[in-house]
């Protein structure tokens, strides 16, 4: 797996540590929400309907999903409904092996290794892919978040959304070796870069934000 092209055509160098990370938690906890690092499936389920507030559910649509692991937001796209095309990556070869197995013979969905894509789709999203730093410095890690953002608005014809820690958390819960995102900052560079309609949701009870960019 070393070599997978990331975002902005950069290495992989800086995902590897990230990748073995989420292996290890697929592989110790299996394809549940446990095995992508999340505390209750209630919580995970949150993140989703956050995330797909950028999607217009009145008609079918294609999505990417950056991060996305065994394929849990496929399973809750299928729940609720939705009408969709559905192209799904992630850096762990562990997750993917998992999201094929459960998802990989579903004729609107198709999964493969990598931290990027050429696929455009009409939206994309990303959860959770921001929040585990490990060592890397937070000026590092902010030029990838940056530079997935921008590859995630390439790929995307009518929107994306992506979710962060956010640096309003209560600092006795903190920790140092997640990345904790400054949500003013990454507004700004959204609503200047991409969009005159972006959306910042900062109020639906986790120590996280979710941006929403309409195009």
């Amino acid at each position: 797996m070393r070599g997978i092209k990331t975002v902005a055509g950069g290495s992989s160098r800086i995902l590897d540590p990230v990748r073995d990370y989420y292996t290890k938690k697929v592989e110790e906890h299996g394809p549940v929400f446990r095995g992508v690092d999340w505390n209750s499936a209630e919580s995970q389920e949150l993140r989703f309907e956050q995330l797909l507030r950028v999607c217009e559910r009145n008609k079918r649509f294609s999505i990417n999903d950056y991060g996305c692991g065994y394929g849990g937001l496929y399973r809750y796209m299928k729940g609720k409904g939705f009408s969709f095309d559905y192209h799904g990556l992630d850096v762990s070869g562990a997750m993917i092996k998992e999201a094929r197995k459960a998802f990989g013979r579903r004729p609107n969905a198709s999964f493969r290794v990598g931290g990027s894509t050429d696929v455009v789709a009409d939206y994309t999203v990303a959860s959770g892919i921001f929040n585990v730093r490990l060592g890397h410095s937070k000026t590092a890690w902010l030029r990838y978040i940056l530079k997935t953002v921008r590859d995630m608005d390439r790929v995307s014809r009518l929107g994306f959304s992506f979710n962060c820690l956010t640096r309003y958390s209560d600092r006795e819960y903190m920790k140092g070796y997640l990345y904790y995102a400054d949500p003013c900052y990454l507004f700004d560079y959204c609503k200047r870069r991409f969009s005159k309609s972006v959306a910042l949701l900062h109020d639906y009870g986790l120590y996280e934000f979710t941006m929403v960019v309409r195009k």
